[in-house]
């Protein structure tokens, strides 16, 4: 059943991740706003069931399946994160691909600090 509600979350989170990219696009300077935000959605969905998990047991074991490693794992994507910092590095955008790299990684892993007590 667990690779079921995988299957299917993922399927939802790969959607949801195509949303996200049609929302945003590209901007003028090509920067990564689509996967940056994705990554932060799903940060923020990932700690807000594990704090609800954690705190009230709200969540049941299976659900945490779909949307833990389902949802947030279509959601999110490290492999374009990288791509695209890959490529404003080969653009000469080093900054910007430093920058990219230090707020994805500040942010994402703040939303968890955010949630744990």
């Amino acid at each position: 059943m667990n690779y079921l509600l995988v299957f299917i979350g993922g399927g939802i989170g790969s959607v949801l991740r195509l949303i996200v990219a049609a929302i945003f696009g590209k901007t003028s300077l090509s920067l990564p706003w689509a996967t940056f935000s994705s990554n932060i959605i799903s940060c923020l969905i990932f700690a807000s069931v594990l704090y609800i998990y954690k705190e009230k047991q709200f969540v049941p074991e299976n659900y945490r399946h779909l949307i833990l490693i389902g949802i947030c794992g279509g959601l999110s994507t490290f492999s374009t994160f990288s791509y695209e910092t890959f490529e404003l590095l080969k653009q000469g955008m080093t900054a910007w691909a430093l920058l990219n790299i230090a707020f994805s990684c500040i942010v994402c892993i703040g939303i968890f600090f955010a949630f744990a007590k």
